[in-house]
């Protein structure tokens, strides 16, 4: 049942993520409408009503234009959007004899479950993060930060890319990248149209005076401002639904890979607030593991906390939650800070006597009797 469960989550997610792209797509109809209204209010006086009219004739002749200017935008993102990422990230492209740690994990996952091996990319960083990018089987690739990969144990690491590999079976990552993309195309139309305005000081220009343009044309031009910004708001809004609802299942799916509910749990814990990874655009990081980026609490967070994450896990998937972690030093670390200790001192000016020691009655000429008023010579034990 639990199996049955989790799969049918997964088709429930995935119906409700078409329809929400569906959705996201009709956004670019709006903003064509929204154009065409304005356009129509800059250049003929009439009435609202009659504008919009105007306006709906324009559409059905600017529709078809707006469908191939989209899947052409989608066709070349689908060919470039792998490098635009590695060109942000720096994340570069790794072998079995470059990463035999990070390669191994990876490969024992993908075995066990007879999935075609992504590539793998890593990117220098300090921070805890990984993300999984693609648009097709030939596409898919999984980038680890090397911050991730000297902080985590292999448990941990194991957990993290069954997360991203869970993102890559249930398609999630190719339903993200287009997300994106789709909303790219609004937010830049969008963001075009108010920057044009504002620079025109929100004049009407058009064919005709001001004194003659009746209200009809103010009218129909509010109602474009606001078709634009319900535009804009809702590319954002359907981003977010896209990605808070899969990020739980790519959780419960890594489990399910592993079979270790507490190394998914572990390596949340550690990855927790330390995953801004630098350079990176917020399309980047709503792909990743964790996006620390935050506002207005979580109503805006385009992944969910790591306490409700964390809390899922404990409630389905069984395993312990040790709260917040502080991340292990790493390699080579703890030599450094005791080469920056300062050596004790020596002479009489040496470490105290330990006062629970005196009394013993020390014999002659051992270490505890060389001790003088002010403590034990240097080098006495």
């Amino acid at each position: 049942m639990a199996a049955y469960g989790l799969y049918s989550h997964i088709q429930s997610n995935r119906r409700r993520s078409i329809a929400l792209l569906v959705g996201l797509f009709f956004l670019i109809y709006l903003m064509v409408y929204a154009g065409a209204l304005a356009a129509e209010a800059l250049s003929v006086d009439a009435d609202s009503n009659v504008l919009m009219q105007l306006a709906w004739n324009d559409f059905l002749h600017a529709a078809p234009w707006a469908t191939v200017g989209t899947a052409l935008w989608v066709v070349i993102a689908y060919y470039f959007h792998q490098g635009m990422i590695d060109a942000l990230t720096g994340g570069r492209d790794v072998t079995r004899a470059e990463a035999p740690r990070l390669y191994n994990i990876l490969e024992n996952l993908c075995i066990s479950r007879g999935i075609t091996m992504p590539k793998l990319q890593v990117m220098e960083s300090d921070a805890l993060n990984a993300f999984a990018t693609g648009m097709s089987e030939k596409q898919y690739s999984i980038t680890v930060t090397t911050g991730l990969l000297n902080r985590l144990n292999d448990a941990e690491i194991e957990s993290v890319l069954g997360h991203e590999l869970t993102h890559i079976r249930n398609g999630d990552v190719r339903m993200m990248v287009i997300a994106v993309i789709i909303a790219g195309v609004v937010s830049f139309f969008a963001e075009l149209v108010f920057r044009l305005w504002f620079y025109n000081g929100f004049g009407f220009r058009g064919g005709r005076s001001d004194d003659r343009r009746g209200g009809g044309a103010a009218f129909a031009i509010l109602i474009a401002v606001a078709f634009i910004a319900v535009a804009y708001f809702l590319s954002f809004v359907i981003r977010l639904a896209l990605s808070r609802s899969r990020e739980f299942l790519a959780d419960a799916g890594s489990v399910e890979l592993t079979k270790n509910p507490d190394a998914m749990i572990s390596a949340l814990r550690k990855i927790e607030g330390r995953g801004e990874l630098p350079g990176a655009t917020s399309s980047v990081m709503e792909l990743c593991v964790d996006n620390p980026r935050q506002g207005f609490g979580e109503l805006f967070d385009t992944h969910p906390s790591v306490d409700s994450r964390v809390a899922a896990l404990i409630k389905f998937a069984g395993g312990h939650d040790p709260g917040p972690l502080a991340l292990p030093p790493q390699e080579g670390a703890a030599d450094d800070d005791q080469s920056d200790q300062p050596p004790p001192p020596s002479g009489p000016w040496g470490p105290p006597v330990d006062e629970s020691r005196e009394g013993e009655g020390a014999a002659p000429g051992s270490p505890e009797s060389s001790a003088g008023p002010w403590g034990p010579h240097s080098g006495s034990a």
